[in-house]
């Protein structure tokens, strides 16, 4: 009886392991507008990111698909040129103690007369990618993505390199008044 049992319920479809799955997260292609702002300055900004202008020229511009902003600072340049140039340094190497790497990448457009670095930060940090533009005489801007969300690199990576195309559109559009 007992081997008649095992040999009846023992038959059916053998079970197989499933295969690990990859999350895909497959983003809108953006689309770029100038910003409208009586700020010193001027860029294309994705039309899907919601720009908030403060009385100082400050912006951020919001992402709430990908629970991000890109913050965006605007400084004059008064004889203070170096001053400015290391605080935006230093702001990125603060990121050192959890990021595995920053990249430097210097930006250079001298028909507009934008001049700048673009940092990508690997790795645990607060802040996926940061920037600063200047013309050297009169402007100066730094920005920063931040995601509003505990720091996790592997999750964060998609919607990062997506907003990586939106600084770098930022970068080569920007124009002074």
């Amino acid at each position: 009886m007992f081997l008649l049992g095992f040999f009846i319920f023992s038959c059916g479809e053998e079970s197989v392991p499933k295969p690990k799955g990859m999350l895909r997260l497959e983003y809108p292609k953006a689309v770029y507008k100038e910003t409208e702002n009586d700020c010193p300055f001027s860029f294309l900004q994705n039309q899907d990111a919601a720009i908030n202008v403060r009385k100082d020229c400050g912006m951020t511009l919001q992402y709430p698909k990908m629970n991000a902003s890109i913050f965006i600072t605007y400084k004059p340049v008064q004889d203070n040129l170096d001053i400015l140039l290391r605080d935006a340094q230093k702001l990125t190497y603060e990121h050192v103690a959890k990021a595995d790497n920053i990249q430097e990448q210097p930006f250079v457009n001298p028909e507009d007369k934008v001049y700048g670095m673009f940092y990508q930060v690997t790795g645990n940090a607060a802040s996926a990618s940061q920037f600063y533009l200047t013309d050297s005489i009169s402007h100066f801007v730094t920005g920063s993505l931040y995601f509003n969300t505990k720091p996790n690199y592997d999750s964060v990576l998609p919607a990062a390199k997506y907003l990586e195309e939106d600084i770098r559109k930022i970068m080569e559009t920007m124009s002074w008044e």
